[in-house]
């Protein structure tokens, strides 16, 4: 793949997970995709990333990615990012709050064909429960 065709997967990537549009996962992740940082209890494949995605929208239903810095070659997508939200519904186990969250991230994203087939990445998952009061 050229380093503009992984761009655009990334890019359609961010804009359904933004735009709620969960389904066309399906043609963005490979079945066999590999996360090498899954979120807990995250499932393989498009179906993994759906559900995951799928809560966080449940629970922050204005959640946002925003890219900050990208770069690219033909294999892959590197990424730092801004994750923000409302937590309007349950999160893990916990009730809405109301509060919002702004965490950083980054990723590494291996495209094959036009789909996902390779993920590393980390977020501020400390700050973000520090945010929304559920820091233990």
């Amino acid at each position: 793949m050229s380093t503009e065709a992984n761009i655009a997967a990334q890019q359609k990537f961010g804009e359904a997970v933004n735009n709620g549009e969960l389904d066309l996962l399906d043609d963005l992740v490979a079945e066999d995709a590999v996360d090498n940082d899954p979120a807990p209890g995250q499932g393989p494949g498009p179906a993994g990333y759906k559900a995951f995605f799928g809560e966080m929208i449940a629970a922050f239903p204005d959640l946002h990615i925003e890219v900050e810095r990208l770069v690219a070659n033909d294999t892959d997508v590197a990424f730092a990012y801004t994750l923000t939200g409302t937590h309007q519904g349950s999160f893990m186990g916990h009730s809405a709050s109301g509060k919002t969250m702004s965490v950083r991230g980054m990723q590494i994203s291996r495209f094959e064909n036009e789909k996902l087939v390779e993920r590393w990445g980390s977020s501020d998952q400390q700050g973000m429960l520090e945010q929304l009061g559920l820091a233990p």
